[in-house]
């Protein structure tokens, strides 16, 4: 048994060793496969992770250079307001040739990093200039694609950028809702709800029975039941008035000279009382001259009751005109009565130089609206004396605008004549600037007798920034009155 057993055995045993070593090499292929597998898989990964962290570096290489390009774009509006602050009229960056202008831009221990350009540009109005702006963009030397565009307007700050600016002491009642920045360089009574900075130039000031206080009492700069009171500061700034009047004769020679529109007083007509301009959507105007007027009986603090020739009985027409772009600023040399739709920024001017100790009125007559809320429409009214709402307007009034009462007063008188004493609402947008104390209601005894019940003002933040041509400053310094980052 035991011979005939070999055999067999050596053929099972050489049997189970060729199966094992079979079996070893298919455990090997497999293994083999799984690594080549794995391996694929594994090094797709690492090269999707070396390719993402690759494209994050760049992308936050890129937007570290927009970044580093937006600060040397605002590098080149600071190197160009310096530059018009030694050379105010120099839009050619001391070239003498046009732009655009490319300065680099380096950096004291690393040199040259990168370079902005320069695009400039005036807005001249009656061949002088007004204002200019800037458009500046930078990038870096290592991404000179990247670029930021910062833009800047470069001006003297007007008197739009307030709601109101009065001369003197003024009352503000409790029906009034202020929107804008709203200054005395007298006392302020603040009964009405401000939304901005409330600013005296007193720190104390008498306040006396027409300003509420029986008997007279000293009261603090701003006093008051509204409830603003965070926002009243005083002693403020002043703002110096005698530097808000334009020069009148200059502003009439820039006028005839610079193409704008004039129409001058009727001297030899006794009957020629001033102009009544009605301006029109489509961007004219039509002028009649007023030949004769009602007058009626009205009171102010400072005049007491007197009579105005304000109501228009009889008019003739002179023409309709368009406003001519370049100069679009009309010089009246007389009083004016106005009223209608603006189209563009437009500034009119009612004053006479040529006759001595006169001194001409506006009349808003009726309400002054915008064609577009957009800011491309404007309109600054500057009265060498009164600008003043008169007895025969609408009910309900919206006035858009800067009105500017160079010597006089912004108002409405004191009215005891019938059903047009008392009117409902008055809407100004805009900016209203007084010599003299203003008033557009009136109390008798403490109850309201003539006027408006209730009035909104709120200053328009695009005329803020780019008010129609010659609107008075409120600074000589240059400054950029707009800085802001322009989309691509």
């Amino acid at each position: 048994m035991y011979v005939y057993e070999m055999p067999y055995l050596r053929y099972t045993y050489g049997v189970f060793f060729m199966i094992s070593v079979f079996s070893s090499i298919q455990k090997q292929g497999y293994i083999s496969i799984f690594v080549v597998v794995f391996g694929g898989v594994f090094l797709t990964i690492i090269l999707g992770m070396v390719g993402f962290i690759s494209l994050q570096k760049k992308a936050t290489e890129q937007k570290e250079a927009g970044e580093r390009a937006m600060q040397i774009a605002e590098a080149g509006l600071n190197y160009y307001r310096w530059h018009l602050a030694h050379y105010p009229t120099d839009m050619q960056d001391g070239t003498g040739a046009s732009g655009p202008y490319t300065h680099d831009y380096s950096d004291p221990e690393g040199g040259v990093i990168g370079s902005y350009t320069l695009d400039i540009s005036g807005n001249i109005a009656c061949g002088t200039l007004t204002s200019v702006e800037v458009r500046s963009t930078g990038r870096t030397a290592e991404y000179p694609n990247v670029e930021r565009t910062t833009y800047g307007k470069y001006a003297r700050p007007s008197v739009a950028e307030y709601a109101y600016i009065v001369n003197d002491s003024v009352w503000a009642g409790d029906d009034r809702v202020i929107l804008g920045r709203y200054h005395a360089n007298g006392g302020i009574r603040m009964d009405g709800t401000n939304y901005s900075l409330v600013t005296s130039g007193v720190s104390t000031w008498s306040c006396t029975p027409s300003f509420g206080c029986n008997p007279i009492r000293t009261k603090a700069g701003v006093f008051g039941d509204g409830p603003g009171s965070a926002l009243w500061e005083y002693p403020a700034e002043t703002v110096d008035f005698t530097g808000l009047a334009l020069n009148l004769g200059n502003l009439k020679t820039s006028v005839q000279n610079g193409g704008g529109l004039y129409f001058g007083v009727q001297s030899t007509r006794l009957n020629t009382l001033g102009y009544h301009l009605l301006f029109n959507a489509n961007g004219t105007v039509t002028v009649y001259r007023v030949t004769r007027t009602d007058d009626i009986q009205s009171y102010t603090t400072e005049e007491d009751w007197k009579y105005l020739d304000e109501i228009i009985d009889r008019q003739s027409l002179v023409g309709t005109y368009t406003i001519p772009s370049g100069c679009s600023v009309i010089y009246v040399e007389d009083n004016v009565w106005v009223e209608g739709t603006v189209r563009g920024k437009i500034t009119l001017i009612a004053a006479n130089t040529v006759l001595s100790n006169t001194d001409a009125n506006v009349y808003l007559v009726d309400d002054i609206l915008y064609t577009t809320s957009d800011g491309s429409d404007g309109l600054t009214i500057v009265g060498e004396n009164d600008v003043l709402i008169p007895y025969n307007v609408p009910y309900d009034m919206d006035l858009n605008g800067v009105f500017i009462a160079q010597k006089g007063r912004f108002g409405r008188n004191h009215y005891n004549s019938g059903s047009k004493d008392k009117r409902g609402t008055l809407t100004i947008h805009g900016s209203t600037i007084s010599f003299k104390r203003v008033g557009t209601q009136w109390t008798t005894n403490g109850v309201y007798s003539s006027g408006f019940a209730e009035r909104y003002d709120s200053y328009d933040r695009k005329l803020a920034t780019d008010a129609p041509p010659f609107t008075p400053y409120v600074d000589d310094e240059y400054r950029f009155v707009e800085w802001r980052e322009m989309d691509d």
